[in-house]
C-alpha cells in the first residue's frame, strides 16, 4: 500500500495538485503551459463535460468528433511536469481507494502544445517543430532510475562536443513516442532535438545582471551535430514529459510553435496566430485516427 504521505489525496478523494478523479481524465491528453491556453484549445471542442482548476493546473475534458480529450495546463518547468505526470498516472494506474497499483495498466497519449525558440537559422519563426528527442539539461530525471529509456550514444556525443561541466547534472536524452510521431507528422513539420532547461534566464544563456557559468554554452548547443541530429530548440518541459512518460509506460510527443529564433534574433510578429494554427493542426491530427 502507498502511504498517505506519498500519494496525497484531497478530502473528496481527488489527487492533491490536479484536483481530479479518475473519471475526469481521457486517454488522450494535451498539455499546455499557460492556463489561459486551455480555453484556446477547448473552444474547438464539440462538447465540454468537465472543468476544474487548482493553482496553475487547469483541466477541461470534452469531445472533438468521436475523440475524448483532456487538456491540462502544467505551468512552467520540469518540476511542474513531475507533479502533473505522476498524478495523472496515479489517476489511471493506481486504485486510489486501496492505494495499490492496478494489475492492468493504462497507456495514455500525451501531446504537448507549447511555444519555443529556434536555435537554428533554417527553422524560422512561425513554423512548427516536433521534438524527436528531449534533452534533459536540468537534472530532474536523475531522481528516477532511467535505465533503458536513454540514448547513451547521443548523450556521450553531446557531453564531448559541448565539453559539459562535471559540476552540472549529466545530460539525459529520450526519444518521443513513435506512435504519436507518425500520427502528428507531415511535410510542414520540422523535427529535431529539443533541449529542456530548468529556468528561463541563466539556464538558457540569458544575461541580465548575473554572470553565467558558461557564456559559450548556447553556442556549443547550437553547434552540436551528431550523425545529422541537431539541437533545434530550447524550452522547459519536453525532456521531463518524455522521460516520465517512457518510465510510466505512456506515449508522449511535443509540438512546438516557434515564436523566436535565437540564432538570428527574430521574434514572431503575431505569436498568438502561430499558436492557434498549431492547436488546429494538432487537433485535426488527433481527431482523425
Amino acid at each position: 500500500m502507498i502511504q498517505k504521505s506519498e500519494l496525497i489525496l484531497n478530502p473528496d478523494g481527488s489527487v492533491y495538485h490536479l484536483n481530479l478523479h479518475p473519471e475526469n481524465v481521457a486517454d488522450t491528453i494535451i498539455f499546455v503551459g499557460d492556463q489561459d491556453r486551455v480555453a484556446s484549445v477547448t473552444k474547438h471542442f464539440d462538447s465540454i463535460e468537465f472543468s476544474t482548476q487548482k493553482r496553475e493546473f487547469k483541466t477541461t475534458t470534452g469531445n472533438l468528433g468521436n475523440q475524448r480529450i483532456t487538456v491540462i495546463s502544467t505551468g512552467i518547468g520540469p518540476d511542474n511536469i513531475d507533479i502533473v505526470l505522476n498524478e495523472l498516472d496515479a489517476l489511471v494506474n493506481i486504485d486510489l481507494k486501496t492505494r495499490t497499483p492496478k494489475k492492468v495498466l493504462k497507456q495514455l497519449d500525451i501531446v504537448r502544445i507549447g511555444t519555443s525558440g529556434s536555435l537554428q537559422t533554417e527553422i524560422p519563426v512561425d513554423s512548427f517543430l516536433m521534438s524527436s528527442y528531449g534533452l534533459d539539461i536540468n537534472g530532474m530525471l536523475h531522481s528516477y532510475v532511467c535505465d533503458g529509456i536513454r540514448n547513451n550514444e547521443l548523450e556521450k556525443a553531446f557531453v564531448f562536443q559541448t565539453d559539459w561541466s562535471p559540476e552540472k547534472a549529466y545530460p539525459i536524452i529520450v526519444e518521443n513516442s513513435k506512435k504519436l510521431d507518425e500520427r502528428l507528422s507531415s511535410d510542414i513539420i520540422f523535427k529535431g532535438m529539443t533541449a529542456t532547461a530548468g529556468g528561463f534566464y541563466g539556464p538558457q544563456g540569458r544575461v541580465l545582471r548575473l554572470p553565467i557559468s558558461d557564456p559559450e554554452l548556447n553556442h556549443k548547443i547550437d553547434a552540436f551535430n551528431y550523425k545529422g541530429i541537431q539541437i533545434t530548440n530550447l524550452e522547459m518541459e519536453t525532456s521531463a514529459i518524455y522521460g516520465l512518460s517512457k518510465l510510466l509506460g505512456h506515449n508522449a510527443c511535443s509540438m512546438n510553435a516557434i515564436i523566436a529564433n535565437r540564432a538570428n534574433g527574430t521574434f514572431s510578429e503575431n505569436p498568438k496566430k502561430n499558436v492557434e494554427e498549431l492547436i488546429l493542426y494538432t487537433l485535426d491530427k488527433l481527431s482523425n485516427k
